[in-house]
């Protein structure tokens, strides 16, 4: 049974890290150039992105359905590997969860038979067994030791990996990826926001647990469709998601705050000169940092109390619009008091916008 349990991790394992995600295939663009206005363009890879796909920069391209780039694998969690990487968040904890038994019979029945009871103290003798022959593999202190803490290493797994198998399986019966409920969020915080009355409908939600789960797992393994054209459901447009997306992308232009560098800052993750308080407090995440000399303008986003996330304006900017985007100190830079665009003070334009 652990060599069935063996066999079948694997198996999902490599096939969603050698399978992969699949591609939005480079300079794509819809059949009608009329939907080109729908959709983001990449530039890197010279193409629209299609619905449902988002654009990593770990494997710089363009992945259809891209739910999040995993480091276990090396590789996005997509539209094709979806289901094997689900089977093998399934398969790992019930493995685990089998050799944990394994681990603790082996030693409570060892441990019973080296044990004796005496009227003030209870001693063990790890050197042989007391009542049952010698067995084939002797059970001494250090095999004891390798025991528990392979014990402690298969609950582990079973805790942390069967916490993702839940998240996993929450967003496929809801039709949705990890990137697509924040969407949805992001889409309730600009409807109330701005008290605009509309209602943002998940336009790939059939309606149907079994209907979302037959879109992710199928008898043959190849999931439906192409990765490009997505069913949607009744009343929903078939681009209503990639406009809510540039909704949101335009609202993150407007609500942006122009600073400019006032300190260099290398970029390193954990900058030692910038304060103690910036130092331990640098972001938690994957997501780059921007060096800045003095006297950069930076279009900031978001940010925490001593660090900030935005897009470094280029010189090239006016050719091609080309930024730079990362984490950076906020004691590096200070906020520009107009905004050179439309030449009005920048906090007071935000809310009427």
């Amino acid at each position: 049974m652990l060599l069935n349990w063996t066999v079948m991790i694997l198996y999902n394992y490599f096939s969603a890290m050698f399978v992969g995600p699949g591609y939005v295939p480079l300079g794509w663009t819809p059949e009608k150039s009329q939907d080109c206005m729908y959709l983001q363009y990449c530039k890197v890879c010279q193409s629209y992105k299609a619905p449902r796909s988002h654009h990593c920069r770990k494997c710089n391209r363009c992945v259809m359905k891209m739910d999040h780039h995993c480091p276990w694998i090396n590789n996005c969690c997509g539209y094709q590997n979806h289901a094997s990487f689900t089977l093998f968040l399934l398969l790992a904890p019930l493995g685990c969860i089998h050799a944990s038994f394994i681990f603790v019979m082996t030693m409570y029945t060892q441990l019973y038979n080296r044990i004796s009871f005496g009227w003030s103290s209870v001693k063990i003798d790890m050197s042989a067994a007391k009542r049952d022959p010698r067995p084939i593999i002797p059970f001494g202190l250090s095999a004891f030791a390798a025991s528990l803490f392979a014990l402690g290493l298969a609950l582990g797994t079973t805790i942390a990996v069967g916490m993702l198998f839940i998240i996993q399986m929450k967003v496929i019966l809801t039709n949705k990826t990890s990137i697509e409920s924040w969407i949805e969020e992001k889409a309730k915080d600009r409807i109330q926001y701005y008290q605009t009355g509309e209602i943002f409908i998940f336009p790939y939600d059939m309606g149907s647990k079994w209907k979302n789960f037959k879109q992710v797992f199928t008898w043959s393994g190849i999931p439906e469709g192409d990765g490009l054209d997505w069913p949607v459901r009744d009343g929903c447009h078939q681009y209503s998601l990639t406009i809510e997306q540039l909704k949101q992308k335009a609202d993150k232009r407007v609500r942006s705050v122009r600073y400019r560098a006032v300190e260099d800052y290398s970029g390193v993750c954990c900058p030692v000169t910038k304060g103690v308080k910036t130092f331990f407090t640098t972001p938690c995440t994957e997501e780059p940092r921007i060096a800045l000399s003095k006297g950069d303008l930076i279009l900031a986003t978001r940010g925490l109390k001593h660090w900030m996330y935005g897009e470094k304006i280029l010189d090239s900017a006016a050719e091609g619009g080309i930024r730079e985007r990362g984490w950076f100190p906020r004691k590096c830079v200070e906020k520009c008091q107009y905004d050179s665009e439309t030449d009005q003070p920048v906090d007071g334009e935000k809310k009427n916008r």
